[in-house]
């Protein structure tokens, strides 16, 4: 095969912040469940430092860490406090070290802001619940059940973010009627962003994590909720607030957000955030390879979303994804089927966009709804020999017997992993594949079992690249349609046997093939 000249001398994402998020691939990471550094069986921040060297050899160029400040649940989404490390973690010492190793690698961190809750367990709830003089009750929302049922907001509607449908709850033993929200559950009750000394306050935490301990940005869990729907206004002015704290405490430093709604209302969340993440696509990916067919029409729709994007910011990143912490696992989703997997994974560091590859997707983990199965310990090698595997729990759905090791994978030229790392290398060696804000393009192909989509750099100055997929279990002769005139050859395949003849390719069966 050849290989384009220009895509030799790119170098793979830098760290400098100005680019964070523009180019290279993200890798989530569940601390409690990555590698576990001292033997305790929970996973640790020295942990993930001794795991960079293999992060870096996979391609990445950032890694995003689930909440790692002090909590008392084992998934750390009801801080305690905004300034530290869960000493189950280890110490900020041990986070700036991670950093700064991270950083030497050319490697970003980012770290899950989660501002929406605290735990009840917070000093600032605990003086809150104390009563309406406390200087902290306008920390949180507050409301009388008379007035709860005269505004009718006793009930909401069940969400695919939230089972609570009664959001009000009573702090035990109160002598007050006052009731507070909590839309996940009573353990996390909302913040009131109405209220500025909170703000200001939330921001002082944004400072501290960038400019005194040094990430390189924040994920924002729940960024949608702050506010309810009906006052979904306010949520995009906060955001547009924080937005330029954040880029005035670091400028270039990098945010995405959890919005999962229709693109519409997706959209005005660019005017704060850099980038917000795709479900929608992650669904119609799943199910498309499932299929074999694109029976969705993805790039109609990805056309459309970005269209909508980009009328509120053209600078949008679109973070793509196939699974997280919240989603059934893609690998259990195409019930393991390992070509299909491949195939999934070809959309996703094809398609423009920032993709996030949730850890263990490299190496076809498993993992079903409750939540714990979705965030089962990473299998580094068998378990005989695999001294750094955590051991909070063990795996109901990802063990040895059903997910081959990375060890094992590693060897093997044909392994799911080994796929991962040569589709990565090659992303990040290419100007366009790599330019995390390059444009989508449709193209005349309409072909059964076929998706096909033209990118070019955000720049302009890059060549158009053509990006055709096999979905299907069998070999596909694609015919150009007039559009395509000018492709010259294919410079890169996902596997062997793909052929070039003046107006056709042949795709072998789950193929993908970059044509210049």
């Amino acid at each position: 095969m050849t290989t384009s000249p220009a895509s030799a001398s790119v170098n793979p994402a830098s760290v400098n912040q100005l680019r964070t998020g523009r180019s290279g691939v993200h890798y989530e990471i569940f601390v409690r469940s990555f590698a576990d550094s001292n033997g305790d069986g929970i996973g640790d921040l020295n942990g993930v430092t001794s795991k960079l060297d293999y992060l870096k050899d996979l391609g990445v160029s950032a890694i995003w860490l689930m909440p790692i400040s002090p909590s008392p649940t084992y998934h750390k989404y009801d801080v305690t406090d905004y300034y530290g490390i869960d000493p189950e973690y280890g110490t900020m010492d041990d986070f700036r070290r991670l950093i700064t190793e991270a950083h030497q690698r050319d490697i970003a961190v980012i770290i899950d802001l989660v501002l929406h809750h605290t735990s009840i367990r917070h000093p600032w709830f605990q003086e809150a619940a104390k009563g309406p003089d406390n200087p902290y009750w306008h920390y949180y929302k507050w409301l009388r059940p008379d007035e709860i049922k005269r505004r009718k907001l006793a009930t909401r509607d069940i969400t695919a973010d939230s089972g609570e449908k009664n959001p009000w709850h009573s702090v035990k033993g109160a002598s007050y009627p006052e009731q507070y929200y909590g839309m996940f559950w009573s353990g996390m009750p909302d913040l009131n962003f109405d209220y500025r000394p909170l703000r200001e306050e939330v921001f002082s935490i944004a400072r501290f994590w960038l400019t005194n301990v040094g990430v390189d940005g924040f994920r924002l869990d729940a960024a949608r909720h702050l506010y309810r729907e009906s006052e979904e206004p306010k949520n995009h002015e906060f955001w547009q607030e924080f937005g330029r704290v954040v880029e005035a405490a670091k400028p270039g430093a990098y945010t995405v957000g959890e919005v999962w709604t229709r693109p519409e209302r997706i959209a005005p969340y660019f005017r704060g955030l850099k980038a917000n993440f795709n479900f929608d696509l992650q669904l119609m990916v799943a199910e498309i390879v499932r299929q074999e067919d694109d029976t969705e029409d993805l790039v109609e729709f990805l056309t459309y979303v970005h269209k909508t994007f980009s009328n509120v910011n053209p600078e949008f990143i679109d973070a793509l994804l196939l699974s997280n912490h919240d989603q059934n696992r893609i690998g259990s989703m195409l019930k393991g089927n390992i070509a299909q997997l491949k195939v999934a994974a070809n959309l996703l560091l094809t398609l423009p966009g920032l993709p996030y590859l949730y850890y263990g997707e490299e190496i076809g983990m498993l993992g079903v709804k409750p939540d714990e199965n979705i965030r089962e310990p990473f299998l580094w090698d068998i378990r005989a020999n695999d001294t750094q595997r955590t051991r909070w729990r063990r795996g109901t759905y990802s063990t040895s017997q059903t997910v081959r090791p990375l060890a094992q994978q590693q060897a093997n030229p044909d392994s799911l992993f080994s796929h991962y790392k040569r589709l990565i290398a090659y992303r990040n060696s290419h100007p366009v594949l790599t330019d995390n804000l390059s444009r989508l393009f449709p193209t005349g192909i309409r072909q059964k079992g076929i998706v096909a989509f033209i990118r070019q750099a955000s720049t302009g100055d890059a060549p158009l690249v053509l990006v055709v997929h096999n979905l299907t279990r069998k070999p596909i002769e694609v015919v150009f349609s007039p559009d395509e005139s000018w492709c010259r050859c294919v410079v890169f395949e996902t596997l062997p046997g793909s052929s070039f003849n003046d107006d056709r390719v042949t795709v072998p069966a789950y193929g993908c093939v970059v044509i210049e």
